[in-house]
């Protein structure tokens, strides 16, 4: 069953080591199997949403999104991303 990998940025402390990060991290997600739905600002945030830099990417099951996290192509993002921002990371399976 498809998964989705949701990556909210709550709080972006360095725009550059961010950049750095969206540079690898797009291509190991990619690598691993990941499509790119959806990122960006909300075009409208509703109740409690939030309006911060969201992503969202397919991945072909669960296991395959929680892969693409540990894989050496992610890590290297995170390492690139270092406390540049701080973030929520979310993966859920798809319906039916």
């Amino acid at each position: 069953m498809v998964a989705y990998w949701i990556n909210t940025f709550t709080v972006v402390h360095d725009e550059e080591r961010l950049a750095a990060y969206i540079e690898l991290a797009g291509p190991a997600m990619r690598a691993a199997g990941g499509t790119f739905l959806a990122r960006g600002n909300p075009a409208h945030a509703f109740e409690s949403g939030t309006t911060e830099r969201t992503t969202l990417i397919e991945f072909e099951s669960v296991d395959a999104a929680v892969a693409a996290y540990h894989s050496d192509g992610y890590q290297a993002a995170l390492q690139a991303l270092g406390d540049g921002a701080e973030r929520e990371i979310r993966i859920i399976e798809g319906v039916g």
